[in-house]
């Protein structure tokens, strides 16, 4: 879990059409969003042609991908739905709140002043009435038609160890030195990678999973721990934070540090397009490379992505705002769509997914107006589900009382002089 990574499907799953609602209106916002003694002889500099005034050009204005692909009124909210989870959405709004107020949504629907009432009126809103307090303070919307496509992830409980030790020799990384990051303009400009490792002055690429696997980063300090299984510890970098259990009984747990910049790549996509298997969840995918141990490192390896860790000591595991998240309750989302804080009403074609999720989370898959990834905690429950988690419906984001109207005005075009 975090900025960057974190919250990726197994699995690649086209997607299909999909039901959704219709609006009862039916106007979309389509606009753009959108610093007395002897006096010197005095030489006269010859004259000089006035300056040309560069010509003044105004930036053309930049829309929201959020309101690039359509905002319209949602439908209203089914009770049905927000009741059974109401009471734990507003416990997990309260704890967005402190970073919802003073956080600019990359969406561009909301701005932070929007959440000032909802998140006052959070503080002190009793849970026996939170379904309430949603409908009070929030307004329905769909983004991009509504339509949506979800998966599931969640917190791994694996074998570890704090030393290496027989039976415990898959090193867990914390993030090294030599890894550097730029920004992205000037990754663009240069045509060089946003993370990368310095060498002649110059970022390249940094090293890739088998060249980590196979020891680039050993004997450098970096290990905070020692996996047991390297499958088990695989699923757990695509996941981002997990816990290791520890031979004494204690648990460590373990959360997203950063990433080496290299592509994600769904190792469960290639399984199935090489027609080596027909199940591609997580459970399809784990049978299939313990069969195949020597061909399952190589595909795992074709995943040239690899995340660092550190230990995590206080609440979690954390999310994209900072906060910690809530199994069955937090959902990741792409945060150019849908403003992270905002509650998510999803209906979709599998029951334990309707009803109320609070986006704050992120994931280096979870990318589009309408694709989310379900958290479901940790436990052999929460790994079942998240793993064969696949679901098709509608999403609806509810936005603080106003957003909406605000953003009206804003796409409303100036008037005729």
């Amino acid at each position: 879990m975090g900025s960057d990574h974190p919250a990726i499907p197994y699995d690649f799953r086209p997607t299909r059409p999909a039901r959704h609602f219709r609006s009862r209106a039916g106007f979309i916002l389509a606009a753009s969003f959108s610093l007395g003694s002897c006096i010197p002889t005095v030489r006269q500099a010859p004259p000089q042609p006035a300056p040309v005034p560069a010509p003044t050009v105004t930036p053309k204005p930049v829309p929201h991908n959020a309101v690039a692909a359509g905002v319209k009124p949602g439908p209203g909210i089914p009770g049905s739905l927000v009741g059974p989870k109401a009471a734990a959405a507003l416990a997990a709004f309260r704890i967005s709140c402190p970073s919802l107020m003073k956080r600019e949504d990359a969406s561009g629907l909301t701005r932070p002043s929007d959440w000032w009432p909802a998140c006052d009126a959070a503080a002190n809103w009793s849970d026996a009435d939170a379904a309430g307090f949603f409908a009070a303070h929030f307004e329905p919307v769909e983004v991009g038609g509504g339509t949506s496509f979800i998966t599931g992830y969640f917190e791994p409980q694996i074998r570890g160890s704090r030393t290496r030790m027989p039976g415990y020799e898959v090193p867990v990384y914390s993030p090294p030195t030599d890894l550097v990051e730029q920004d992205a303009a000037t990754a663009e400009a240069t045509g060089t990678p946003r993370r990368g490792r310095m060498v002649n002055g110059v970022i390249v690429p940094y090293f890739e999973r088998s060249e980590i696997v196979g020891g680039a980063l050993a004997g450098r300090g970096l290990e905070i721990g020692y996996a047991a299984d390297e499958i088990e510890f695989f699923f757990l970098q695509i996941q981002g934070s997990g816990r290791l259990l520890l031979p004494d009984g204690g648990v460590m747990r373990i959360g997203y540090a950063g990433q080496n910049g290299r592509e994600y790549v769904g190792i469960g996509k290639l399984l199935k397009d090489r027609g080596l298997i027909t199940d591609g969840s997580m459970q399809g995918i784990v049978a299939w490379l313990r069969a195949n141990p020597e061909a399952g490192r190589a595909i795992m390896n074709e995943n040239k992505s690899y995340i660092f860790f550190k230990e995590l000591t206080g609440a979690g595991p954390l999310g994209a705002l900072g906060r910690p998240v809530t199994g069955n309750v937090t959902v990741a989302a792409d945060p150019k769509f849908v403003p992270l804080g905002a509650p998510v009403l999803l209906q979709v074609d599998r029951p334990e997914v309707n009803g109320l999720w609070i986006a704050q989370d992120t994931g280096g898959a979870i990318k589009g107006a309408n694709r989310f990834d379900t958290f479901w905690g940790a436990g052999e429950e929460a790994a079942r589900i998240a793993g064969g988690m696949l679901a098709r419906g509608n999403a609806l984001i509810l936005l603080p009382k106003g957003s909406l109207a605000r953003l009206g005005a804003e796409a409303a075009p100036s008037p005729q002089r």
